[in-house]
């Protein structure tokens, strides 16, 4: 049985398996990666601009560098959200006035576990299992020029399509029976890389501690969708009629 790929807690510890996040990344983006370290809440200091980014799972070896982001709710500014981190990654390598090189390629993969929704500005809903945007430029002809070849990508497995490539399908297939059919994953085993992650996230493999850290990840992340829509006080009342623990609450509303 797997552990769902939707709590932070397991993605986190799938995908920071070096094995797991190596075959992960050739797979998706095409590249070998040999990074010196995984992390996890990557922040850069001093922080660029006034927001303070914290990246899921963060890695980079001397050319690259390769950022993984998951996302359980899908919010109307999502693909704003993560153009942003996109962004970050590049402009952060440019420290001085005096020097605008970027020396290392960022690839950014976001995986969105819930369904798009409606498009806010363009009122599009897209059915999309894989989004893929890059930097590059065009002429007028419509051809690229591999000028920059940083790349944004977006994976989402509530779009299953037979079109889709088995290097993306295996993975998508990966994170959607984990949520879907946890007891019995219908999953390319001899992937490498999906067979160790499904090892690492087998339930047998999974801690008590690690198995409390989900659930408080899982609640903080649906009490901010609710802090958003409700307001804090209304949440904290409701969670208060509820009978929750008030320790609980502080934690997840940030109050007194």
């Amino acid at each position: 049985m797997l552990a769902r790929l939707d709590s932070e807690v397991f993605f986190k510890k799938a995908f920071t398996d070096r094995t797991v996040f190596k075959a992960f990344v050739k797979d998706v983006v095409g590249i070998e990666v040999e990074p010196e370290k995984i992390e996890t809440e990557k922040a850069f200091e001093p922080k660029v601009g006034s927001v303070n980014f914290k990246y899921d799972i963060f890695a980079e070896d001397a050319e690259k560098r390769v950022v993984i982001e998951i996302q359980r709710v899908e919010y109307d500014h999502n693909f704003d959200r993560f153009l942003h981190y996109h962004l970050q990654g590049i402009t952060e390598q440019q420290r001085s006035s005096s020097n605008y090189s970027v020396e290392k390629t960022v690839y950014t993969i976001v995986v969105v576990t819930a369904p798009y929704r409606v498009h806010k500005k363009t009122q599009e809903l897209y059915k999309d299992e894989v989004l893929i945007a890059n930097l590059n430029p065009k002429n007028l002809k419509g051809t690229e020029r591999k000028i920059f070849n940083h790349e944004l990508i977006f994976l989402n497995p509530n779009y299953k399509s037979d079109s889709t490539p088995s290097n993306y399908r295996d993975w998508l297939d990966l994170i959607y029976e984990s949520i879907h059919n946890p007891k019995n994953p219908q999953i390319n085993l001899n992937n490498e890389g999906i067979r160790k992650a499904a090892e690492v996230v087998n339930i047998e493999n999974i801690t008590p501690e690690e198995m409390e850290q989900s659930k408080i990840a899982v609640m903080k992340k649906e009490t901010a969708a609710l802090l958003r829509a409700d307001g804090v006080r209304d949440v904290a009342i409701n969670m208060i009629k509820a009978d929750m623990d008030n320790t609980l609450i502080a934690k997840m509303t940030e109050l007194d």
